[in-house]
């Protein structure tokens, strides 16, 4: 008789409750607590994209303080809310939560203002949890003074959690203490949630006491050490938040590090989003990067450069101090310095736009430059155009946006206004100081200006003498 591959343990259903009601007033922000901006998102949308992580079936978050807030910032993301009105405690937090767990499910305890606790570490609490056990997720702390302990039996087994205030001196030696995450089977939770009771000098009802009723219940708890005592830091002031802000962003330059790409100062970069780089990618210090970037083979992005939701194509490089919005940029482009591309600004290979040049909702083809001083907007710039110092691509007549188009080959003198809409054909050039009112011929030279006119007998102004 030949063996059969054992099938394995099918996904448990798993509903993730977020703990999202507090106020924050340490914060000191008329804003909730758990939309507090944590490179570049909010508090909450980190735990949430760590339970998208562990395949949740459900999202359920406890709100309270700033409820509307919460709802209307994460309405659409396929989340599930729980008033809690009045807040009395974490235990209380989730019982509201419970009309919305299934008896079948494993719950998943998070809270909104821990954001940093990773799939890694809370992907075991599940499986034990699935087990039909109570899960906690430990960190062991070099100093856990004020911290919950965790009290373990010869066989590693948890045998209650012992409050700091409560614990012999022997008891305050272990630094393994509670992070207050937890999973457990639903059906048991919910046995537990309804057993809780208020009678202590905060008259609030406690998560943690679950443990002891689950161990009076002969259900085993087990609990497992994070392995990043980072995942476990909550934000409670705006002191805890900048030193999440950092940590945040020391892991997303140790990721862009290991995946090849050169950081002049891995201490000095600010990533809120998401970056994605080719290969030989050079970032100097002091950018800043929102939204999704992609950065191809080969690109060199200069200092203190801001790009949000922005392409940029191999081998160009972006020089100091642009600002870049919304913007496609195609190979072996030079950006900058101080240059600015707006929205749909989308500019094809080898494109050259210089210091003091703005960008916006306009393309540009092959090889065309704007080297100084422009403004380029709602316009198609063809090939190998040369738009000079100081040209003005006038599009707004005061209610609307028109288009204009310059063809290829197209030169545009210096401080050249031409105003939209309006055609400039192939190989035109446009003289120096024109104001361009109609279609340009494609070959020709137009000059709109008026005639240098001097004057005779003309003597500059003086000022009067005090007293006449």
């Amino acid at each position: 008789m030949s063996e059969r591959t054992p099938h394995p343990p099918a996904t448990p259903l798993l509903q993730v409750v977020i703990l999202a009601a507090g106020k924050g007033t340490r914060m000191r922000s008329a804003h909730p607590k758990v939309l507090q901006p944590l490179a570049g998102r909010p508090l909450l949308a980190h735990v949430l994209a760590t339970a998208q992580a562990l395949q949740a079936q459900r999202r359920i978050v406890v709100v309270g303080h700033g409820a509307e807030s919460v709802r209307s910032r994460f309405e659409g993301a396929g989340v599930d809310f729980a008033l809690q009105s009045p807040q009395l405690g974490t235990g209380h937090a989730v019982l509201q939560a419970v009309p919305l767990l299934d008896d079948a499910a494993v719950a998943l305890v998070l809270y909104g203002d821990v954001p940093l606790v990773q799939p890694a570490a809370l992907a075991p609490l599940v499986d034990i949890a699935a087990g039909g056990h109570l899960a906690l997720l430990t960190v062991h702390l070099p100093d856990p003074t004020g911290y919950g302990r965790i009290q373990r039996d010869a066989a590693g087994a948890v045998q209650r959690i012992v409050e700091h205030k409560d614990a012999s001196t022997a008891e305050r030696a272990i630094n393994e203490v509670n992070t207050g995450i937890l999973a457990a089977p639903v059906a048991a939770l919910k046995r537990w949630l309804g057993a809780l009771r208020c009678d202590n000098a905060q008259g609030e009802y406690y998560l943690t006491d679950i443990v002891a009723l689950a161990i009076a219940d002969g259900v085993a708890v087990q609990a497992v050490a994070a392995p990043d005592v980072h995942d476990t830091l909550g934000v409670n002031d705006r002191a805890q938040l900048a030193q999440l802000e950092r940590l945040v962003q020391a892991r997303q330059a140790s990721a862009l590090l290991t995946a090849g790409v050169t950081l002049a100062d891995p201490a000095r970069i600010d990533i809120r989003g998401e970056v994605v780089c080719g290969q030989d990618v050079f970032i100097d210090v002091g950018c800043v990067f929102e939204g999704r970037v992609e950065l191809a083979d080969g690109v060199r992005i200069g200092p203190y450069a801001v790009l949000r939701d922005v392409r940029v194509g191999a081998g160009s490089v972006v020089q100091p101090f642009c600002h870049l919005d919304g913007a496609a940029i195609g190979a072996q482009a030079q950006i900058g310095p101080f240059a600015r591309l707006r929205p749909q600004a989308t500019l094809a290979d080898g494109v050259h736009i210089g210091n003091f040049v703005e960008v916006k909702n306009a393309s540009m083809g092959p090889s065309s430059k704007a080297n100084h001083l422009s403004y380029v907007g709602d316009a198609e710039v063809g090939a190998r155009v040369n738009i000079g110092a100081g040209t003005i691509v006038a599009n707004y007549d005061g209610a609307n946006k028109h288009r204009t188009r310059i063809e290829d080959d197209a030169h545009t003198g210096s401080n050249s206004v031409l105003v939209a809409p309006i055609t400039v054909g192939a190989g035109a050039t446009i003289g120096a100081g024109s104001t361009v009112t109609r279609a340009v011929p494609a070959g020709k030279l137009t000059v709109a200006r008026a005639r240098a006119v001097t004057l005779e007998g003309w003597k500059r102004p003086t000022k009067k003498s005090e007293g006449s």
